[in-house]
């Protein structure tokens, strides 16, 4: 994939740069879930090369089929969150955006100005084809998660019920085609 989003830098943050997935991203991908409070919050923890290389598979195959797009969130080359737009699918008014952010990026702004970007593009890319507003969910006890939406220019909509695999209720956030 040849598409590369970049978030531009602040005064207190150097710039962002997002592109697919790619093989070589595996001990970084490894190193990121390390961290057990992102493991605590994923349904598929990465644990060693083999749920690396399984990841990046998925990663591959989503962007195959258009419609998942998973991004490597990078400042410089160090990888510092993940964002993906989901459920993409050509009639379809809603998709999902998700992300997690790697343990030494966290409390920077790295997460909103990832989401923006991708918020852009999804928007920019497939208005077209029917996208009016994307979701953002998590879970009802992941306040991070929460200021995330809001400073991304989520508006919460709802508490959801919990259901497999989500253990607890959780918080939609939406935004609407500008």
């Amino acid at each position: 994939m040849s598409l590369v989003l970049s978030a531009p830098a602040t005064p207190t943050a150097p710039g962002l740069l997002l592109r697919p997935w790619r093989d070589g991203d595996v001990d970084a991908l490894i190193e990121a879930y390390r961290d057990p409070v992102l493991r605590a919050w994923t349904s598929y923890p990465v644990t060693g090369p083999a749920e690396a290389r399984a990841f990046l598979r998925r990663s591959r195959q989503g962007w195959a089929a258009a419609d998942r797009f998973s991004f490597a969130v990078l400042e410089g080359e160090r990888l510092v969150a993940c964002v993906v737009l989901k459920g993409v699918r050509p009639g379809r008014p809603a998709a999902e955006v998700g992300y997690w952010t790697a343990a030494p990026a966290r409390g920077r702004g790295v997460a909103p100005r990832a989401v923006e970007a991708v918020t852009g593009w999804a928007f920019a890319r497939f208005a077209a084809t029917g996208l009016t507003h994307l979701e953002l969910l998590h879970q009802v006890d992941n306040p991070a998660s929460c200021r995330v939406a809001e400073k991304s220019g989520y508006a919460f909509a709802e508490v959801l019920p919990a259901r497999p695999p989500y253990p607890r209720d959780g918080h939609r956030h939406v935004r609407h085609l500008p």
